[in-house]
C-alpha cells in the first residue's frame, strides 16, 4: 500500500495543475467530495486552455503510459467527442527522448556481447522517440544501413505500476458513475494493459514484421522493412533502414509529384486486403508509423513501421462483419440487425425491430449524401455506438479494427479529399463474399487446410464400422426390451383371464344363492341373499376390470 501513495499524490498534483477536476461530474459525488471540488475551484487558477488541450498536456506530464492511453482514446470516437479526440491525436509524436542514454552500452548489454560484433556504427542521437521505445540509425559490419529500436529502460515496472492505478481508477469510475458503464472502462483499460505489455517484446514485433513483409512480398501496395533476427533481442530490434516521406507531409508529397488519388485508393485497398484476405492487419497506422516510397510518383507505395500491434479477427467475426457491410451497402437494415444478434455482438434478447429502426435512423441520412461526402469510418463508429445502447460490448479486436479504419480513412481524405471509400469498399466486399462464402470455396478451403481437416474423412471407414457395431449393440438391446415387453403383455393377459373367469363364477354362484324369492329370504333372515348380492357385485367388478 505505501508504494501506491507516491504515484497517487503525483496524479492528484498534476490533475490540479491542469484543472482536470473541472471535468468531473459533481452530481453523483457525496457532500464531502463536492465540497472539496468547490474548494479546489476557489483556490486554483482558472484554466486558459480548452479541455482537450488540458487533458493532452496532463497525459504528457504523467508520462509514457498515459500518453499511450491518450493515443488510444483519440481513436475511440465512439466514446469521446471529436474535439477531444483531435486534441489527443497530437500525442502521437511529442515524446522526449530517453535521458542520459548511452546507446552503445545499451546495445552491448542487450546482445550480451560487444556492440562492434554486429555494428560498424550507431548514431548517438535518436532518429525518433516514442512513448515505449526510440530508434537510432546505424550500419552493420556487413555494410547494410539499419536502425536499432530500443525499449526505454525500466519501462515495464513503470507500466505495471501506472496501469494498476489506472485499472483501479476505471473500476471506481465504473462503480460510481452509471453513465460511464456502457463504455466498459475497466475492460478497456485491461485490454490496453495487455497491448502495452506486448509492445515491450521486440522479438514479438520482429515476428509480426516478418509475417507482414511476407504477406506483401509481391505487392506494390505496401513495403515492410526486413529484420535481422540474429541481432534482435527482447529489448532490441534491428531492421532495415528505409527512406520515405512521412504521410502527413502533404507539401513534400506534392513537391515530389506524387499521385495523391492513387495513393489514397491504395491505402483503402491495403486496409481491406489486410483485414479480409490476410486477416493480419497493422493496427497502429498513425502518421508517425507510415512513410511513402516516392521513387515512382505515379505508383507510390506505403512503407509500414512499428508492427508491435497487429490485429486479426476470429473467422466468425470476419464473416459476419463482411456480410453486415454487404447488407448495409444494399440498405438491408433488417439483415444487419439480425447479423449483429446472430454473431453475439448484441444480446439474444435484443428487440430486432427497435435495433433495425436505430440502424435505419443512422444510415438513411448517410445515403442521402453523395458517396464522396460519406465517412465510412464515422458510419462504423456510429453503428457500434448505437449497438452500445443495446448492451454491445466492444471486443478488443473490433476496437483495433475500428481504430485502424479511422486512421486509414483519415489519412486517405487528408491526401485526397474527394476519396470515395465506398466505391473501393463495396466491390471488394461483394467479391470477397462471393469468393469465400460459397460451397466450392468452402471445399477448396477444406482441401487446403491439410491433414488435420482431412482426418475425419480418412477415418470414415473406421467410423462406419464403429457405427455398425453400435447399431448391432443397440438392436440387441431393443430385442431384449421387446422380449421383456412381450412377457409383460402375456402376464397381463393371463391376469385378465383369471379375473374374467373368477368374476363369471361369482356371478353364477350369486344367481344360485338368489334363486329363492327375495321376500322369503328377507322375512326369514337368511344371509344367503346378502352373500349373493355381494358376490354378484364383486364378480361384476372383476369383469369390468378384465
Amino acid at each position: 500500500m505505501p508504494g501506491l501513495i507516491r504515484p497517487s499524490l503525483r496524479i492528484v498534483s498534476l490533475a490540479c495543475k491542469h484543472r482536470i477536476d473541472l471535468l468531473l461530474p459533481h452530481e453523483p459525488l457525496g457532500f464531502v467530495a463536492r465540497a472539496l471540488l468547490r474548494t479546489l475551484d476557489f483556490l486554483l487558477h482558472k484554466p486558459q486552455a480548452d479541455r482537450g488541450t488540458r487533458i493532452k498536456e496532463f497525459c504528457l506530464d504523467l508520462g509514457p503510459v498515459y500518453i499511450k492511453i491518450g493515443q488510444l482514446l483519440s481513436t475511440r470516437r465512439d466514446l469521446i467527442d471529436n474535439e477531444l479526440a483531435d486534441a489527443l491525436a497530437e500525442l502521437q509524436d511529442r515524446v522526449p527522448p530517453i535521458e542520459n542514454l548511452d546507446i552503445k552500452v545499451y546495445v552491448t548489454e542487450a546482445l550480451q556481447q560487444p556492440w562492434q560484433n554486429a555494428f560498424a556504427s550507431i548514431d548517438d542521437h535518436p532518429l525518433a522517440s516514442a512513448s515505449i521505445a526510440q530508434v537510432h540509425k546505424g550500419e552493420l559490419t556487413t555494410g547494410e544501413t539499419i536502425v536499432v529500436k530500443v525499449v526505454r529502460p525500466d519501462i515495464e515496472a513503470r507500466i505495471n505500476e501506472d496501469m494498476q492505478h489506472i485499472v483501479r481508477l476505471a473500476e471506481w469510475i465504473d462503480a460510481k458513475f452509471s453513465s460511464t458503464r456502457r463504455f466498459h472502462l475497466p475492460n478497456l483499460m485491461r485490454d490496453h494493459y495487455a497491448i502495452l505489455v506486448s509492445e515491450l517484446d521486440m522479438l514479438k514485433e520482429a515476428a509480426n514484421q516478418t509475417q507482414l513483409r511476407r504477406n506483401f512480398a509481391e505487392s506494390d501496395l505496401l513495403y515492410v522493412p526486413r529484420t535481422y533476427p540474429e541481432w534482435c533481442r527482447q529489448s532490441l530490434l534491428t531492421m532495415e533502414y528505409v527512406e520515405g516521406i512521412p504521410i502527413n507531409h502533404i507539401d513534400q508529397l506534392v513537391a515530389a509529384n506524387v499521385d495523391l488519388e492513387v495513393l489514397a485508393h491504395k491505402g483503402v485497398e491495403t486496409f481491406f486486403t489486410q483485414v479480409f484476405e490476410q486477416n493480419f492487419f497493422h493496427a497502429d497506422m498513425h502518421p508517425g508509423n507510415i512513410l511513402i516510397d516516392v521513387r515512382d510518383p505515379t505508383n507510390p507505395r506505403y512503407i509500414a513501421l512499428d508492427c508491435a500491434i497487429i490485429g486479426n479477427l476470429p473467422e466468425r467475426d470476419q464473416r459476419y462483419l463482411a456480410l453486415s457491410l454487404v447488407a448495409f451497402f444494399k440498405r438491408d437494415y433488417e439483415t444487419v440487425a439480425k447479423l449483429f444478434r446472430e454473431c453475439g455482438w448484441v444480446p439474444r434478447s435484443t428487440d430486432l425491430v427497435k435495433f433495425e429502426t436505430v440502424i435505419r435512423e443512422i444510415c438513411d441520412p448517410i445515403f442521402a449524401k453523395p458517396l464522396a461526402e460519406i465517412s465510412f469510418a464515422e458510419f462504423v463508429i456510429d453503428l457500434f455506438r448505437a449497438a452500445g445502447k443495446f448492451d454491445m460490448e466492444m471486443q478488443p479486436q473490433l476496437a483495433l479494427l475500428q481504430k485502424t479504419l479511422l486512421y486509414v480513412e483519415g489519412l486517405g481524405r487528408q491526401l485526397y479529399p474527394q476519396l470515395d471509400l465506398w466505391a473501393t469498399a463495396q466491390p471488394f466486399m461483394q467479391r470477397w463474399v462471393a469468393e469465400r462464402l460459397n460451397p466450392i470455396s468452402s471445399l477448396i478451403d477444406w482441401i487446403n487446410a491439410g491433414p488435420e481437416a482431412w482426418r475425419p474423412l480418412i477415418r470414415l471407414p473406421e467410423t462406419i464400422a464403429d457405427m455398425q457395431t453400435n447399431l448391432q449393440t443397440l438392436q440387441g438391446q431393443l430385442d431384449h426390451l421387446t422380449a421383456i415387453q412381450n412377457t409383460t403383455h402375456r402376464q397381463r393377459l393371463s391376469q385378465q383371464r383369471i379375473r374374467r373367469w373368477s368374476g363369471t363364477a361369482l356371478i353364477v354362484g350369486s344367481v344360485a344363492l338368489l334363486w329363492r324369492p327375495l321376500l322369503d329370504g328377507i322375512g326369514g333372515g337368511d344371509i344367503s341373499m346378502l352373500a349373493g348380492i355381494v358376490g354378484a357385485l364383486l364378480g361384476s367388478t372383476l369383469l369390468i376390470r378384465a
